[in-house]
């Protein structure tokens, strides 16, 4: 099998664009905690756009594999907000409003690399594909997070915005991990029979397994909803 240089380009831009993403997300929650008056990330070394600060492994590994996942919860004591709701409510969304201002401000970065970046092979190759990633990954992890399982921002959002806390937030509160593992896991299993079916020319079966993929679906739908508004509007600008 002959090293292909490229396909070590795409993988190290992707990692570094999942790196930036992963990082501002939880930078931006540490933040307006602390701009709420909780210090508690501050504490924690959160407060941080050092990356390795904000890493969960297990997360880490489910956006190598499927291309989403998550990091460290960001710790915080509510009780320490000035305003005990909106404090809870603008940290749980910071997330979330970061990655889509984020995909915003990536996406014309990356019409301006495709178009007028001279080519010079390696250099150009790890731009269009480190643009391309800022704002895929961007985007993807805005809808992923908003997803009400725990330890994701929409769970978070959820326990904000609800005066009581009754059996469907207990039930997310007590199951949503596995239940996001499970969706993850039912993903995985569903891109590869997808890649085989292409593979072996059964696109039938690739059509299915495609359907049945429940979180693949959600992000679709999502990313679409979503990245229509960024792209339609930056679509105005005369490339």
């Amino acid at each position: 099998m002959s090293f292909d240089p490229y396909k070590f380009i795409e993988l190290f831009a992707s990692f570094f664009a999942v790196t930036a993403v992963l990082t501002l997300h939880e930078f931006s929650h540490a933040f307006v905690a602390y701009k709420c008056g909780d210090p508690t990330a501050k504490w924690a070394k959160r407060l941080s756009l050092n990356p390795l600060r904000h890493f969960d492994i297990v997360g880490l590994i489910c956006f190598t594999l499927v291309g989403f996942g998550w990091a460290k919860p960001v710790p915080i004591n509510p009780n320490n907000f000035k305003k005990y709701r909106t404090g809870l409510a603008l940290t749980a969304s910071a997330g979330v409003i970061t990655n889509y201002l984020s995909a915003f401000v990536f996406y014309p970065l990356c019409m301006v690399v495709l178009y007028y970046m001279p080519y010079v092979a390696v250099l150009s190759e790890f731009l269009n594909d480190l643009t391309y990633y800022l704002f895929a990954y961007s985007l993807s992890f805005c809808v992923f997070n908003l997803l009400p399982f725990y330890p994701l921002d929409g769970f978070r959002i959820v326990e904000a915005t609800s005066r009581r806390h009754g059996k469907v937030y207990q039930f997310l509160r007590k199951y949503g991990y596995y239940i996001l593992l499970f969706l993850i896991i039912e993903s995985f299993i569903c891109n590869i029979f997808v890649q085989f079916g292409q593979g072996y020319g059964n696109y039938t079966m690739a059509m299915w397994m495609q359907n049945l993929n429940i979180l693949g679906w959600f992000m679709r739908f999502g990313t679409d909803i979503l990245g229509w508004p960024i792209s339609a509007l930056w679509g105005l600008v005369p490339w």
